[in-house]
């Protein structure tokens, strides 16, 4: 019976020997190895699509815009250029007049005008060409006297038209571009005429077409608009009215409107050159 219990416990002894050398020999298998690590662990491989594109690594012709062409262009010369011959009468008085209380008066210039320069092969065109008045029967001479080349300030030399409003119209006989006009209204003594307007057009009514390159009426007695021209006191120089710089306008008539003077209300002129070219 003793032995009995001895055997029953040996044989149980040994059960739980066995199980824990089986458990033992389990835990001790080697595990299976895991996968490589990427060499870059931050850098990811996606998968493509064929709806996703490609990106492009930009070369360095992609990465620069190209520079936008400029399209070159040559100047165009402008006329050859050179001073008109003015010839001038001899002058009457000398020095700076005084007590002339004119408004909106331009300061004599105190030496002599410079030269005027205009496109080779101007020409003087008013020169004895026809010459008509809003004063059809003058006080004194003749309205041709505004073209006759005669600039002195002696009697028989200018002709003078009505008090008031007057003007006189130069024919060319021709439509010319027009560089430059200058007038000579009284030089004998120092005057100032009022409202000079000075207008260019091929409509001899001066209705349509007209421009105008001169105009000091500043308070639009003419009514043909207010004038931001100066006035100015009258020499043997004559006042030069540069039209090349407006444009060198064409036409075939000159008109040349006055008010009278500081002195009177009439209206006196010597005469007008016009220098230009025809047109052909």
């Amino acid at each position: 019976m003793a032995r009995s219990n001895v055997n029953s416990q040996a044989r149980v002894l040994f059960l739980v020997v066995l199980t824990v050398a089986l458990c033992f020999g389990l835990s001790c298998e080697k595990a299976p190895e895991a996968p490589p690590a990427p060499a870059n662990p931050t850098t990811t491989e996606t998968s493509q699509t064929p709806d996703t594109p490609q990106a492009v690594e930009p070369t360095q012709e992609m990465a620069q815009p190209a520079e936008p062409t400029t399209p070159t262009t040559e100047a165009v010369p402008g006329p050859e250029m050179a001073p008109i011959d003015i010839e001038l009468p001899n002058p009457m008085f000398v020095g700076t007049p005084t007590n002339i209380n004119v408004p909106n008066l331009k300061k004599p210039l105190g030496r002599k005008r410079p030269p005027f320069l205009a496109p080779v092969g101007t020409k003087q065109l008013a020169l004895n060409k026809p010459v008509s008045s809003s004063d059809e029967a003058p006080i004194i001479g003749e309205v041709s006297y505004v073209t006759d080349g005669d600039k002195e300030a002696a009697d028989g030399s200018y002709v003078e038209l009505g008090p008031m409003k007057q003007h006189v119209t130069i024919d060319l006989e021709q439509q010319a571009e027009i560089y430059a006009i200058v007038l000579w209204h009284y030089h004998k003594q120092p005057r100032v005429y009022s409202d000079v307007i000075v207008q260019i057009s091929d409509d001899p009514d001066f209705v349509e077409g007209v421009t105008t390159v001169f105009n000091n009426d500043i308070d639009n007695s003419y009514g043909l608009g207010i004038g931001d021209d100066m006035h100015y006191v009258e020499t043997s120089e004559g006042e030069l009215i540069d039209c090349f710089s407006q444009g060198s306008p064409k036409g075939r008539y000159v008109r040349s409107y006055s008010n009278g003077n500081n002195s009177n209300d009439l209206n006196h002129y010597i005469e007008v050159d016009v220098y230009g070219k025809p047109v052909e």
